[in-house]
């Protein structure tokens, strides 16, 4: 009787084993790594566009008939720990992909080790030029347009300004430092005559926003260009009205439109900032509607920028896949290089010569409604038309 239970024992653990290979095999896995215990106003908001895209997906059919899996990891926002976590989901987790980060030196920490791997990466959010152009390799691509495509979206309506002083306002870490050379960089080809009067550089989450406020006073710039985001960007603006900097001069600012970074600063909203970012209430496009109403009816909210981030780079992972037909790295890379694929702002591609999207931007300027801050007067600029030659990106973009 023994011997008896111990070979139904050994059939049942053969059966329970190979079902459980089977649902594996019926699996794709993609590993997603994000700040979220650092900067949940952004963070919270993708997640939640990330899991309406799994559901979607899933729901019609998978990817290939198989259904998709995304296992998530925290970085904490430290590049040694997203490697981590980058190291786990590959080698414990077997993702077919790597996606997502936030701040760019991780972005550029988790590409380093997708390249060294031989890792397909798609990078979600960071926004340095370098994910693409000096530090890119075959292996990362990125789905949000850069610096220099949101630069260029900025200084086309920022060179159109008489003031010829300008100061800058940035993090000082590789998105700030970033952003702020390419701005420069930028509007000084349109306009040689403007002077940089003042830089400031407060620790990304650290401003002490008085004494870097009093310095951009004393340069008495005409124009400021301002950089920071989330908390530092309402501990700035709030010193900036309390001693009347913004009074009298023209602000462009980076993502100060996005809702995430808009919605803190209340009745306290600077008037006519020009800035890029996200007028989801604004926006009457099909393609954003459909997306619009899914998401409401799911969280009964509404999306804000890194909704769309979210949702996309799942979208954008699928569709590579799907036509890859192959979970096989170099198969990926080769359907992911001059894909085409929907999104809530319309069609995008991924360009083969240095693996950006052509996501764009809203750009407009900052108002208040209601004792809210708001986007008006925002257009949408398609991140092909603000991308440099191919030419030049050759020159930018080290060889394979």
């Amino acid at each position: 009787m023994r011997a008896r239970n111990y070979f139904i024992g050994a059939a049942f653990a053969l059966l329970a084993g190979g079902m459980a290979h089977s649902a594996v095999a019926q699996e794709i896995k993609i590993g997603e790594i994000n700040s979220y215990s650092l900067l949940p106003a952004f963070t919270e908001p993708y997640r939640k566009g990330w899991q309406l895209a799994v559901e979607e997906i899933n729901a019609a059919g998978g990817i290939n008939g198989k259904k998709l899996v995304v296992v998530s990891k925290d970085d904490g926002g430290k590049p040694a720990d997203a490697q981590t976590a980058a190291n786990e989901l590959v080698s414990s987790e077997g993702v077919a992909m790597l996606t997502g980060t936030f701040l760019s030196n991780i972005g550029l920490a988790v590409s380093d080790f997708a390249n060294q791997k031989k890792v397909f990466f798609l990078a979600a959010e960071p926004l340095t030029d370098a994910v693409t152009w000096s530090k890119g390799n075959k292996y990362t691509f990125r789905l949000r347009p850069s610096n220099y495509m949101q630069a260029a979206m900025l200084v086309e309506a920022a060179s159109k300004l008489p003031a010829k002083r300008w100061a800058t306002i940035a993090p000082n870490y590789e998105y700030g430092q970033s952003a702020v050379a390419v701005f420069k960089k930028l509007m000084s080809e349109k306009r040689p005559d403007i002077q940089w009067v003042d830089e400031q550089w407060p620790p990304q989450g650290k401003i002490d926003a008085g004494p870097v406020v009093q310095a951009v006073a004393a340069a008495n710039p005409e124009a400021i260009l301002n950089v920071t985001f989330g908390p530092d960007l309402v501990k700035l603006v709030r010193e900036g009205n309390t001693r009347g900097v913004f009074k009298g001069r023209e602000v462009v600012s980076f993502l100060t439109g996005e809702p995430e970074y808009l919605d803190p600063l209340k009745d306290e909203t600077p008037e006519g900032w020009i800035v890029t970012g996200y007028p989801w209430y604004s926006i009457k496009t099909p393609e954003h509607d459909a997306f619009l109403k899914a998401y409401q009816a799911k969280y009964n909210d509404y999306p804000r920028l890194g909704s769309i981030v979210g949702y996309q780079t799942i979208k954008s992972a699928a569709a590579i896949i799907a036509k890859a037909g192959s979970t096989d790295t170099d198969k990926m890379i080769a359907a992911a290089e001059g894909i085409s694929m929907p999104s809530p702002f319309g069609e995008i591609t991924f360009r083969k010569i240095d693996h950006q999207s052509t996501l764009g931007a809203y750009v407009g300027k900052t108002a208040q409604k209601d004792g809210k801050g708001v986007m008006v007067d925002a257009v949408y600029k398609k991140g092909s038309d603000y991308l440099p030659s191919d030419a030049e990106v050759e020159k930018l973009r080290p060889k394979d």
